[in-house]
């Protein structure tokens, strides 16, 4: 089953980075892991550690207030750019509306508020080396010369890890930073065909010929789970992403 997996994965055309870890067995399966990889939304994650690390110190409360203003709205993922200018919202409702909606406005406002530097460092601190957030979502201009953001998949993974067990931050902040991936309305990618037979902690991540889904699955024995993939065919990929998922799921 191993072997037939990582062929599967090794026939997909572009830049593909595959990690499977068993948390009771630390039974791995990887493949392209390490390659640097646009990150698309998956580079979300970071800003929620940077939100919860500085919840943690005490300098900034999940009771904050952020107003919307016109032009922060971003087109596309999301609620608030559909909503109305002067709405008046919480930190915790920019970080949860980033996660379980993509919402590129509520990114952005939290890249701004942050700071990419600080982001960085905080990835740096936790010894990521190709997890890097160069701009902000739908800069144009920054875009079109060549600065993207960036994620390895083994990296991300590595997080999830951390996250399950509860040394990301903290225990508390850890735990709390699951249970919003845990609500993640975009479930077509790894949870396709197991929706509702599991919980499933994800964030996805999409563009032009860019496709990701990277999770904890609790099932029975939980499981890391991450397909990252760019200049791919995006719809044959998302099939393989659903199909091996079930298949890793259905062999416990």
């Amino acid at each position: 089953m191993k072997d037939k997996i990582i062929e599967q994965i090794k026939s997909v055309s572009g830049k593909v980075g595959f990690y499977y870890k068993n948390l009771v067995t630390g039974e791995t399966m990887q493949h392209g892991n390490d390659i640097p990889l646009q990150a698309a939304s998956v580079i979300k994650i970071p800003i929620l550690i940077e939100a919860f690390k500085r919840m943690e110190a005490g300098t900034i409360h999940k009771t904050d207030l952020f107003t919307i203003r016109k032009e922060d709205k971003l087109p596309s993922c999301g609620a608030l750019t559909y909503m109305h200018d002067g709405l008046q919202v919480t930190l915790e409702d920019l970080y949860t509306l980033m996660i379980i909606l993509s919402d590129n406005t509520a990114t952005n406002i939290l890249i701004k508020e942050f700071g990419m530097d600080s982001i960085n460092a905080t990835m740096k601190d936790l010894g990521l080396k190709s997890t890097r957030l160069n701009r902000l979502l739908f800069d144009k201009e920054q875009s079109a010369l060549g600065i993207q953001n960036y994620i390895a998949t083994e990296e991300i993974a590595w997080i999830l890890e951390k996250m399950y067990l509860g040394e990301l931050v903290s225990e508390s902040a850890s735990a709390e930073m699951i249970s919003i991936l845990k609500k993640q309305r975009l479930n077509g990618k790894i949870p396709f065909f197991i929706h509702g037979k599991a919980d499933i902690a994800h964030k996805t991540g999409e563009d032009d010929g860019i496709t990701h889904d990277v999770s904890i699955v609790f099932a029975k024995q939980p499981f890391i789970l991450c397909f990252c993939g760019n200049e791919v065919d995006v719809p044959v990929y998302e099939r393989l992403m659903q199909d091996v998922s079930d298949m890793l799921f259905s062999m416990q």
